[in-house]
C-alpha cells in the first residue's frame, strides 16, 4: 500500500478517534448542563450509568456516523448536503442511545439527552467543517494574492448571468486547486435587484450595457457566459457585445447541464457561430421519430453528404431494422460506413454505390431491400456550380428524385421523404428551379400511389460541405480577406443535427403530399456572420483579416423565402414546423412537361433554363444565361 492509498484511510481513523472524543465530551458536558455545570450536583449513579454506557455509545455513534458517510467525505467540499448529513447522523446516534439506556434500565435525567446531542452536533460540525474553513480562508488570501500581486500569471474572468449556473462556476473556481489561475473579478447580470450584490463573494456590478466598460475597469482576460436558461436570441445579443472586448469568450451550453447537476467550469467551450443564430434549437418529438422508425428498412441516397450522413447516424441510433446509405462518391460512402461499424456494431448496415440517374440500379435496390422509408437527399445543391451546368442540375435533381420516386411507387415503399431547400421559393438559378420541380413530383405522385411523399424545406445548413461558414473559415486561417457577395444579402440559417431532426418529426408527421417548412427565425445578414467569425477567431475585422465585397454571384438572391404566397400556412404539433398547402395543377400536364425535360436534358440543349420556365412560372433567370 502506497502512501497515497494509506492517506484516506489514516484521515478517517482520525476522525473515528476524534468521535470518540467528542462521545465522551458529549457525555459529559451534557450532563453538567443539566445540572448548570455544578460537578457536585451530579449525582453518582448518573455517572455510573454514563460509565456503563459508555463504550456501547461510543460503537453506536461510530456505526451510525460510518453509515451517513461522515468518515469518507471530503469535507473541503462540504456543503449543505453534508450538513444535513451531520444532523441526521448525531439524531440516530441520540436516538440509539435513548433506546440503548431505556432497555439497560440506566437511570439518567431526560434533559440530558437533548443536552448531550447538542454538543456532540456542535463538535462533529466544527470537527468536520474546521477542514473547510481552513481550506476556503488558504484559498481567498491565494485568490486575494493571486489577484493584486502576481497579475501576470493570473486569467481574469467576468462571468455574465447571476443565477444558479454562475453561482456554482464561480463556486468551483474559488474551491477547486485545478483552477488556481483564475479569478473571477466580476458578474454582469440585466436583473436591477442583482446588481450591487455578491455571488460567492464576487460583485455583481451591472448590466449588459456596462459590459466594455467593466472589462476594461477589471483588466478582464476572458468572459464566461453562465445563461443556460436564455433565448438564443438573448445570447447572441451578449456574444455580440462580449465580441467588441476582444476577450476570449466561453458559454455554458444549455439548461439540461443545470437540471442534471452537470453544471462545471469543465464544461464551458468557446462560442461557437451556431450561437449567433439568434433562434432557440428546434425541439423534436423523440418518441414520435422512434415509433416510425424502429424495425424498419430505411433507404438514404446522398447518405455520405451533409445532410445525408448526418440522417444515417440519427437514424442509427433509432434501432432500425437495416440502413441502407446510397451514394455515388465512394470516399464519403466509406467514411459514414466506417462510423457507423464503429459506433453502432450491432446495426445491420448496407452502403451501396449507385447514382440515383440510373433508374434500372435504384429499382433494382429497392426491389431487393423492400425499403420501408426512404429519404432522398441525394442531389447537387451548389448554385453558382450549378448556373454554369444547367443540364447537370436537371439530370441529378429532377431525372433522379423522379427514378427515385417511381422505384418507391413501384416497391411500394410506406414513406418518402424529399430534402428540399428554400431557394425553391420563387427560384432565380437552376438549381432552386429544380428543386421546386421535385417539390411537385412528390405532390403529383403522392395523389397517384400508396406511398406517402413528403418534401421538407429549410434555408442554408451551417457547417455542410460548400456553405459559407468553412469558406470563412478557410480564409481567416490564410490570412484573409474574407469575401462577401453583397453587405446587403442575408440567409437564414440551421445546423445539420436541426435540418436533419426536422426530416425526422416531417416523416412522423407525413399523411402525404406535405412540404414541411421549419420556422428559422430572424435572417442573418452574411456580413455579419463574417464579422462574427473573424472575432471569434480572435482577430479584428478590417483590421487584422479585411472583408471585400465581390458582387452577387450568377443566379443569387439578396434573400431567400421560405414559402410561397399561394402556399399559405398550416400548423403542427410542433410550433416550429408548419405545412405548406399543396398548389394545384394540372398533374397530366405536368407529367408530360417532365417526360420532355428528362429526354432534353440528356441532349445538352442550350434553352434548358425555358423549358424549366415553361414547368415553374415563378422561375425568374437571366436570359443571357
Amino acid at each position: 500500500m502506497n502512501k497515497h492509498e494509506r492517506s484516506p484511510i489514516i484521515k478517517s481513523l482520525f476522525l473515528v478517534l476524534l468521535d470518540i472524543v467528542h462521545v465522551s465530551i458529549a457525555s459529559a458536558v451534557g450532563l453538567l448542563l443539566r445540572f448548570d455545570l455544578r460537578i457536585s450536583n451530579v449525582d453518582t449513579q448518573y455517572l455510573d450509568s454514563i460509565w456503563e454506557y459508555m463504550p456501547l455509545f461510543v460503537i453506536g455513534t461510530i456505526v451510525v456516523f460510518y453509515l451517513f458517510r461522515l468518515y469518507h467525505t471530503l469535507w473541503i467540499y462540504a456543503g449543505i448536503n453534508e450538513l444535513i448529513n451531520i444532523t441526521f447522523a448525531c439524531i440516530a446516534a441520540i436516538l440509539l442511545q435513548i433506546a440503548g439506556m431505556e432497555m439497560l434500565l440506566l437511570p439518567i435525567p431526560r434533559a440530558y439527552y437533548v443536552l448531550s446531542g447538542i454538543v456532540l452536533y456542535f463538535l462533529t460540525l466544527i470537527s468536520r467543517f474546521m477542514t473547510r474553513l481552513v481550506f476556503q480562508l488558504n484559498k481567498n488570501l491565494s485568490y486575494s494574492s493571486e489577484s493584486y500581486i502576481h497579475p501576470k500569471d493570473t486569467t481574469k474572468v467576468m462571468v455574465i448571468g447571476g443565477g444558479e449556473a454562475a453561482n456554482l462556476i464561480i463556486k468551483e473556481i474559488r474551491n477547486s486547486s485545478h483552477i488556481s489561475k483564475v479569478v473571477v473579478k466580476c458578474v454582469i447580470d440585466d436583473s436591477y435587484d442583482k446588481i450591487g450584490k455578491y455571488i460567492q463573494g464576487v460583485k455583481v456590478v451591472g448590466n449588459r450595457d456596462t459590459i466594455l466598460y467593466n472589462v476594461k475597469k477589471y483588466n478582464i482576460d476572458e468572459i464566461y457566459i453562465t445563461m443556460p436558461s436564455a433565448s438564443k436570441r438573448t445570447i447572441r445579443e451578449i456574444i455580440t457585445i462580449c465580441n467588441e472586448t476582444g476577450c476570449e469568450v466561453k458559454i455554458l451550453p444549455g439548461i439540461y447541464q443545470l437540471m442534471s447537476g452537470e453544471v462545471t467550469a469543465s464544461k464551458l467551450r468557446k462560442v461557437q457561430i451556431e450561437d449567433l443564430l439568434g433562434r432557440d434549437v428546434i425541439k423534436v418529438d423523440l418518441d414520435s421519430i422512434m415509433s416510425y422508425v424502429r424495425d424498419k428498412v430505411i433507404v438514404v441516397t446522398g447518405g455520405g453528404g451533409s445532410i445525408g450522413s448526418e440522417l444515417c447516424r440519427q437514424l442509427a441510433a433509432k434501432k432500425p431494422k437495416q440502413l441502407i446509405i446510397i451514394d455515388i462518391y465512394e470516399n464519403n460512402a466509406y467514411e459514414i460506413q466506417q462510423e457507423l461499424t464503429r459506433e453502432y456494431p450491432k446495426l445491420d448496415l448496407v452502403v451501396l454505390i449507385a447514382s440515383v440517374r440510373n433508374y434500372d440500379r435504384i429499382n433494382h435496390i429497392f426491389e431487393t431491400y423492400k425499403p420501408d422509408i426512404v429519404y432522398h437527399a441525394a442531389a447537387h445543391k451548389h448554385v453558382p456550380l450549378m448556373e454554369v451546368s444547367p443540364n447537370e442540375a436537371i439530370k441529378n435533381n429532377v431525372v433522379g428524385t423522379w427514378n427515385t420516386v417511381r422505384a418507391a411507387d413501384n416497391n411500394n415503399v410506406k414513406r418518402f421523404v424529399l430534402i428540399s431547400t428554400d431557394k425553391a421559393v420563387n427560384p432565380t438559378n437552376i438549381m432552386g428551379a429544380s428543386k421546386r420541380i421535385c417539390e411537385m413530383i412528390i405532390q403529383t405522385y403522392n395523389k397517384r400511389s400508396n406511398t406517402e411523399f413528403v418534401a421538407v424545406r429549410f434555408g442554408n445548413v451551417l457547417g455542410s460541405s460548400g456553405s459559407v461558414i468553412p469558406l470563412f473559415e478557410k480564409q481567416i486561417r490564410a490570412g484573409g480577406p474574407v469575401t462577401v457577395t453583397h453587405p446587403d444579402i442575408i440567409r437564414y440559417f440551421m445546423t445539420i443535427p436541426e435540418a436533419v431532426s426536422l426530416v425526422l418529426q416531417a416523416g412522423a408527421y407525413a399523411k402525404g403530399g406535405e412540404i414541411f417548412i421549419l420556422d428559422m427565425g430572424e435572417p442573418v445578414r452574411i456580413v455579419d456572420l463574417a464579422i462574427n467569425l473573424i472575432r471569434l477567431s480572435g482577430y479584428k475585422p478590417n483590421e487584422d483579416i479585411m472583408i471585400e465585397y465581390t458582387g452577387l454571384r450568377p443566379g443569387e438572391k439578396l434573400y431567400e423565402e421560405l414559402l410561397m404566397d399561394e402556399e399559405g400556412m398550416q400548423e403542427t404539433e410542433n410550433h416550429l414546423i408548419y405545412i405548406g398547402k399543396p398548389i394545384e395543377m394540372d398533374a397530366s400536364k405536368f407529367l408530360l412537361q417532365l417526360s420532355a425535360l428528362a429526354k432534353a436534358c440528356y441532349k445538352e440543349p442550350d434553352n434548358i433554363r425555358k423549358l424549366v420556365k415553361e414547368i415553374v412560372p415563378t422561375y425568374n433567370y437571366d436570359s443571357k444565361n
